[in-house]
């Protein structure tokens, strides 16, 4: 059976369907008891607490291998300080061990772009901060294989999927091998889930040994040096090894484009490094998921609550999903400082119209719901149904935006599907109003094609997302006022900013509404100085914008801003980029941010005369 046949059509492998629908997946023996199990056959540990919903990748790997037949036991938050008590209290699975740090990188939960502690956690039970460890990955698989030895560690999520090569670890100021070098997991999954971890339970279902599991798409996996390619060929590229990397910056450097290109291909190679005494192989990935398999993932019988273990605890991040529905998967846009489309790819992945409908009626059928979808959105809100006019183009395409620097010709921005979910979800009788909370990306809303229908129907978008789908304030990213710092983050020049500002209040003045626009920065991204945060500063004070959703640059794995950090060279070019990184350099920057604090006014005042900048001086103090 093939993974797509796999995943479109699962069938119960062991008799009959044990699954029962309006019941979470178990967490306790007494609960495994309850269902007639002697063994599960595939636990999940999780750095996460167990909330029963399609945006959460435990729950969706639970679910997903439910739908096969398998008989799947989650243990969220384990507590790894005392007798291992939770690690053993399920005892064995039949096939394997699976394990997630959680929905963040563990450090970026942890630790603020200062490397301060954090003093809380949205994805524990009343925001409790010290529910999981540092490295959540690597500490849970070095537990189960001092327990159970001889059963499969399959380790995945975003930790581990950021961390499969070679990458600057910022909290440590480090270069670290692969995680497989640290990890004794027996091999790892990268991006989306779904059909490594199908395929991974079917072989060992059949007999096969974990270690004979070398091939498996979106997997990765150690192999003797011997096996490593001596040159890039049709399949396989090899990289500059760990240890060159340590000696060479230039070289990580280098190997990060490489390494980006492969993450965002439609048909991409296995990646290959020497690490140490052994090869890290990194399979390709799998072409983007079809729409028959996304809503086979979200169309399962989840319950959409936490665990009822957690009763009466808050959950933060849950507060947030609680009445939100994702229509989609992946981002084209390849902002230089994120993730995404390092774990779900560039190309969009988009539930069907019935699927996200049957979602929306699940929401407004629970007990809390008051009217309001919190949230119609994906990792980009506004790329819903959208890819290349001509896909066999995309197919070959290396570029790792489809918007920057400019949208790719072959691009259909045509917002008219999403338009319609907007419409058919309004209709509904006990929705109140639909909100927009993922981020808007207004330079593919406001992009002019040339076609006269196209620009209507998106012009026509930006007006009802402003006048109908804003919760009284809009949170967009323009990220810096600086084009060669936006051109350095794959950002729009602000001058589209302004554009959509304008827009913005005239829409608000045509239909009397009162409503923010709230814009993102970021302060001592690779490229910007400090005279860059000034005229931030100048021109947003120039705007009326006092700004709050601010951030420091906080160098995560797998970016490409990460990496110039890190190297001073951009992978692309190897030119020198300049980097602000001492805690003096980058809290220069950030105090522009808050310019009209009075507290402020001597610091900057002071900084604005060391670099001569007296004119902005007089425009942020002009008495």
């Amino acid at each position: 059976m093939s993974q797509h046949q796999a995943h479109s059509n699962p069938k119960p492998h062991h008799g009959d369907d044990h699954r029962i629908k309006g019941q979470w997946l178990p967490t306790t023996r007494k609960e495994m008891d309850h269902l007639g199990w002697e063994q599960a056959d595939v636990i999940l540990f999780s750095g996460d607490a167990y909330i029963d919903h399609p945006s959460m990748g435990t729950a969706v790997i639970g679910r997903v291998l439910e739908a096969h037949g398998y008989k799947v036991a989650i243990v969220p938050q384990p507590n790894w300080r005392d007798d291992l008590r939770d690690f053993k209290k399920l005892g064995k699975p039949r096939l394997y061990f699976g394990v997630s740090a959680g929905a963040m990188d563990s450090m970026v939960n942890h630790y603020t772009a200062a490397r301060r502690k954090r003093s809380d956690d949205a994805y524990t039970p009343d925001g409790r901060a010290g529910a999981r460890p540092d490295y959540p990955s690597i500490v849970y698989c070095e537990i189960l294989k001092r327990l159970f030895p001889d059963v499969p560690v399959v380790a995945g999520g975003i930790e581990v999927s950021l961390r499969r090569l070679a990458h600057y670890d910022y909290w440590q100021d480090r270069l670290r091998p692969s995680i497989l070098a640290d990890c004794p997991a027996d091999l790892l999954i990268y991006g989306m889930g779904e059909l490594p971890n199908i395929a991974i339970a079917q072989a060992l279902d059949a007999g096969k040994r974990i270690e004979d599991l070398t091939d498996i798409p979106q997997t990765v996996v150690r192999r003797p040096l011997s096996e490593l390619p001596p040159a890039d060929t049709e399949t396989d590229v090899v990289l500059h090894s760990y240890e060159e990397c340590l000696q060479s910056k230039k070289a990580q450097a280098g190997n990060f484009k490489t390494i980006e290109v492969e993450s965002n291909l439609w048909h991409g190679h296995n990646v290959w490094q020497a690490t140490g005494n052994m090869a890290v192989k990194v399979n390709r990935t799998n072409p983007p998921m079809t729409t028959e398999q996304i809503d086979a993932s979200f169309d399962l019988p989840y319950t959409r609550q936490p665990h009822p273990r957690y009763q009466g605890k808050r959950i933060p991040a849950y507060e947030m999903i609680r009445h939100s529905v994702c229509m989609h998967r992946g981002c084209f846009g390849g902002c230089a400082f994120c993730t995404i489309s390092a774990h779900q790819g560039k190309f969009i992945a988009s539930r069907s119209r019935e699927s996200i409908l049957r979602e929306v009626k699940q929401v407004v059928q629970m007990q809390d719901f008051k009217g309001y979808i919190s949230d119609l959105g994906g990792p980009s809100a506004n790329m819903y149904g959208m890819h290349g006019k001509d896909l066999e183009r995309c197919k070959r395409c290396k570029r790792p935006s489809c918007l920057h620097p400019q949208p790719c010709a072959n691009l259909n921005t045509d917002h008219s599907q999403l338009l319609d979910i907007y419409h058919a979800v309004d209709a509904m009788p006990e929705v109140k109003k639909s909100f927009i909370g993922s981020g808007v990306r207004y330079d593919l809303s406001m992009h002019r094609t040339g076609d006269p229908r196209v620009d209507k129907v998106n012009a026509q978008y930006n007006e009802e997302l402003i006048r109908f789908h804003v919760s009284g304030r809009l949170k967009v990213a323009p990220e810096h006022t600086s084009d060669e710092v936006l051109s350095l983050m794959r950002k729009p020049s602000f001058q589209l900013f302004r554009r959509f500002k304008a827009l913005f209040d005239r829409v608000n003045v045509k239909y009397n509404l009162r409503q923010q626009l709230i814009p993102y920065f970021i302060s001592s991204h690779p490229g910007c100085h400090e005279a860059d945060m000034a005229e931030l500063a100048a021109i947003t004070k120039e705007l009326d914008f006092r700004l709050e959703q601010v951030q420091d640059f906080t160098p995560t794995p797998m970016t490409i801003s990460t990496e110039t950090y890190y190297t001073g060279f951009h992978p692309y070019t190897l030119q020198p980029v300049y980097c602000a990184k001492t805690p003096i350099e980058k809290q220069a920057q950030r105090l522009f941010f808050f310019w009209y604090d009075r507290k402020n006014r001597a610091a900057i005042t002071a900084a604005l005369k060391r670099i001569h900048r007296s004119d902005l001086l007089r425009k942020l103090y002009p008495h």
